[in-house]
């Protein structure tokens, strides 16, 4: 695929992550939850990519574009806790160590969604190449 086709390409799968964004932004405007509006737009998403109303092929060259940036997303707090020394009291130390276990904690429930997932889509190819063979066996009895 051309260089251009696959930019175009991941630039519209962006601006498709940001719709599931926006809908999060008129979620929170509507409910007054108090939640990001970023994590209800990630609801949404995973909502719909479950019950398959959105295929991961619409969102996966954008998603790994971004996910590729990540770290420059992570730069700035770093130059903030060196910009303020305060934070390595007693305050600061509590504050890191609640970050350091959320972060863990999100890595643990990811990784355990992302094996589940994975688990499905194994039982699922297998169910479809179970059912492929048996489709063969029942033509060649013919």
């Amino acid at each position: 695929m051309p260089k251009t086709m696959r930019i175009i390409r991941i630039i519209i799968q962006i601006i498709f992550l940001y719709v599931f964004y926006y809908a999060g932004v008129l979620v929170i405007e509507l409910t007054n939850l108090p939640l990001p509006a970023s994590v209800i737009g990630l609801l949404l998403l995973f909502i719909c990519l479950q019950l398959k109303w959105i295929k991961v092929e619409y969102i996966k060259d954008g998603a790994t574009f971004l996910i590729g940036f990540m770290t420059l997303f992570f730069i700035p707090p770093m130059l903030g806790i060196i910009n303020y020394p305060e934070l390595m009291s007693l305050d600061g130390i509590i504050l890191m160590v609640s970050v350091l276990v959320s972060t863990l904690f999100v890595l643990l429930f990811t990784g355990i969604v992302s094996q589940w997932i994975e688990k499905k889509e194994i039982a699922l190819i297998e169910k479809k190449e179970k059912g492929e063979s048996e489709v063969e066996r029942n033509y060649s009895h013919h």
